[in-house]
């Protein structure tokens, strides 16, 4: 007898088991891989992030290489080398031949990467296109041979195929890394993919990388076929200052969804809710726990295991509205104002750089933090849109920039008002400049599984609007006392010119002395000049700032000049003989009590920590009747919000709560709100305080 299969049991019989490498090798446009000239920036991005973090997680400063060659039949050959702490040997073919294996994927800090993907994808990849496999040599300090292996994928099974591993003596790994260190990686490969240069290559991922990333040392070389040199770059580190070490977190009862909370109730060792939720939540105090159980109707003492669906749900709701406390925010390393300075300045020529870091925030129990930036005139062109540079954790993000996050909050800018061009008020603007926004947080929320672009988020878009309306500000301020500096120099030397030469001949013709000009001059000009100057002194590795007012009005003037310096934790004003006081950080106060007619008074200080190009101009502004050509009035309201914020800060410092996720030793921090300052306030401040 025979018996028909039923469709619907065909159908099922049908249903296969995907492995995740499967999957991403029938969808390789989800890692980057979707074009040739995209595949090598992905595959480039991918080693570079990879040494970045391995060298800073063992607090190495890196020495990263990228190697090009162009070889026959549209591939690439790429070598990526670098002096971190290597791979042991045990883990290699974990690290390169598995997806979906990483350690930071449960983190909750601030990394790179998380989901265990990239590298793998890089070696899946050039397998795919050429048949080859990837040659991976590693040396870690504590051996004194290296390990050589070639690696293929088998993305059936998800794992590593190796093949010719060998040990390699000390001599030769010097000779093939070209390093003199004790450790490192290096990585080769070929692929199907393009070289091309532009706004979209590997030379500005590299340069990009280089800019948020001062404390690395990059190299490209691009070699053609018949071994020419193609492209090179080279980005010297800046600083020696490694980004400050990420601690590890717990989650925020703020960020939890319903999904998440019921799989860490299932899973938790606790024995009663109450201790599931100090144990396993950030900032769940004795006090806090018992109030969100009291606000759930839930007994303190119930097993976690068994909570039904409607007592998680309660759960949830009372989360939302009992009172706790930010997250700490020391799972965050931003790359701070100096250090983004001299990140932009060594990539991009310019005459004026400014920054902003905004104070840590929450979104969805996600610690986060924006930092801008904006260098403006030098070598930059005149004739276009200004260059956008957007990273996330540090990371450049190449492509999608009219579908992300951080574009559409500079295009919610008005630039206009600030002195860039912008037909209608909307869009990226146009001129001489280039604007820097960087995202850290422990959970970037991105468009799509490549990481090429930041999707929306309310409590985001709001801090990058206020920093962005702080450098916009700025900019303003620079370019007005940039305008009136010259106009009045050059009136003031074309008095200087003109009248001393008709006293002359009128004096010579009637037989007298020269007049004292002094008063003419001052009538004429009627005005107060500010001039300031920032000198280098490289013998004793100081910067020395000069600021002089010059009174030419007919009556003594009184005003209390205030300088914005480079303040931070490794610089202080060494010398200063008018002693003055703190307006507040970064803003230092002189009372100056009379600058009699056609006098000047001047004001010198000098600021110890710096390096050379670290400080190139002082933004002066003064508080006093009428006005001061060159310098700008202090904005009163923002000055004590400024006050404010510090205060709060010095607070938030003092106060110390311990952590079940630190060592005792150890300080959390609470988040500082940044919502303090309304956007209603910054979008009124016409001017900079």
């Amino acid at each position: 007898m025979v018996v028909k299969m039923d469709k619907a049991q065909r159908i099922a019989n049908k249903q296969k088991q995907i492995s995740i490498s499967e999957f991403f090798e029938k969808n390789k446009h989800f890692l980057g891989f979707d074009t040739h000239q995209r595949a090598i920036i992905t595959a480039v991005k991918e080693a570079v992030d990879n040494s970045l973090d391995a060298c800073e997680e063992s607090r190495i400063l890196p020495d990263i290489h990228v190697y090009i060659k162009r070889i026959e039949g549209g591939k690439l050959e790429l070598i990526t080398q670098d002096n971190g702490p290597g791979i042991p040997r045990d883990s290699i073919a974990n690290v390169f031949g598995k997806f979906l294996l990483g350690s930071r994927f449960h983190a909750i800090r601030q990394t790179r990467g998380q989901q265990g993907i990239g590298i793998t994808g890089v070696v899946m990849y050039s397998q795919l296109t050429t048949g080859s496999s990837t040659t991976v040599l590693s040396k870690i300090e504590a051996e004194s041979t290296a390990v050589k292996v070639d690696l293929a994928l088998d993305t059936k099974n998800n794992r590593a195929l190796k093949s010719n591993e060998e040990r390699i003596p000390m001599e030769e790994w010097f000779e093939e890394s070209g390093m003199q260190t004790l450790h490192g990686l290096r990585i080769k490969t070929v692929m199907s993919a393009k070289y091309q240069r532009g706004r979209q290559s590997v030379h500005q991922y590299l340069r990009m990388t280089s800019i948020v990333n001062p404390h690395a040392t990059i190299r490209l070389k691009v070699i053609g076929k018949e071994g020419e040199i193609v492209d090179e770059g080279e980005w010297v580190r800046s600083t020696s200052k490694l980004p400050r070490p990420v601690v590890e977190i717990k989650p925020h009862p703020h960020g939890m969804q319903f999904g998440t909370l019921q799989r860490m109730l299932k899973n938790t060792k606790e024995r009663t809710v109450k201790s599931f939720l100090r144990k396993e939540f950030e900032k769940v105090s004795p006090l806090v726990a018992k109030k969100i159980l009291e606000h759930a109707e839930l007994d303190e003492k119930r097993r976690p295991a068994g909570l039904p669906v409607e007592s998680i749900q309660s759960l949830l709701a009372a989360f939302m509205e009992v009172k706790i406390q930010s997250p700490p925010v020391d799972c965050l390393s931003p790359i701070e104002d100096l250090l983004i300075k001299k990140g932009l300045e060594k990539a991009i020529d310019s005459r004026y750089a400014a920054t902003v870091t905004r104070n840590p925030s929450v979104s969805q129990g996600n610690p986060f933090q924006v930092e801008v930036g904006l260098v403006f005139g030098g070598d930059l062109p005149s004739d276009g849109t200004v260059e956008l540079l957007r990273f996330a954790n540090r990371v450049p993000l190449m492509y999608q920039q009219g579908g992300c996050l951080l574009t559409k909050a500079i295009e919610s800018i008005d630039w206009r008002r600030y002195g860039l061009e912008q037909p209608g008020g909307k869009g990226v603007p146009k001129g001489p400049a280039a604007i820097l926004v960087h995202l850290a947080s422990t959970n970037v929320q991105f468009t799509s599984e490549a990481k090429e672009a930041v999707s929306d988020n309310e409590e985001v878009h709001d801090e990058l609007r206020r920093a962005l309306f702080e450098v916009g500000r700025g900019l303003q301020s620079h370019r007005k006392r940039i305008g009136q500096r010259e106009k009045s120099r050059e009136k003031f030397d074309l008095i200087n010119k003109i009248l001393p030469e008709i006293a002359s001949k009128s004096s010579s013709m009637l037989g007298r002395e020269p007049p004292d000009l002094s008063p003419i001059i001052t009538k004429i000009m009627n005005a107060v000049f500010c001039e300031e100057e920032v000198i280098w002194e490289p013998r004793e590795k100081l910067a020395k700032c000069s600021i002089k007012i010059y009174n030419y009005t007919a009556r003594a003037r009184a005003y209390t000049i205030i300088a914005k310096w480079p303040e931070s934790d490794s610089t202080s004003i060494v010398q200063n003989e008018r002693g003055g006081r703190k307006e507040a950080r970064g803003l230092w106060a002189w009372r100056l009590d009379a600058i009699d007619p056609g006098s000047m008074a001047s004001i010198d200080f000098t600021v110890s920590g710096l390096n050379k190009g670290d400080w190139k101009e002082a933004e002066v502004f003064y508080r006093g009747n009428g006005e001061v050509i060159g310098s700008e009035k202090i904005d009163e309201a923002l000055l004590e919000e400024a006050r404010k914020q510090e205060r709060l800060q010095e607070v938030v410092e003092e106060f110390v709560v311990p952590s079940a996720s630190t060592s005792s030793h150890q300080k959390d921090t609470v988040s500082l709100d940044s919502n303090i300052v309304s956007s209603e306030i910054w979008e009124a401040g016409d001017k900079l305080f």
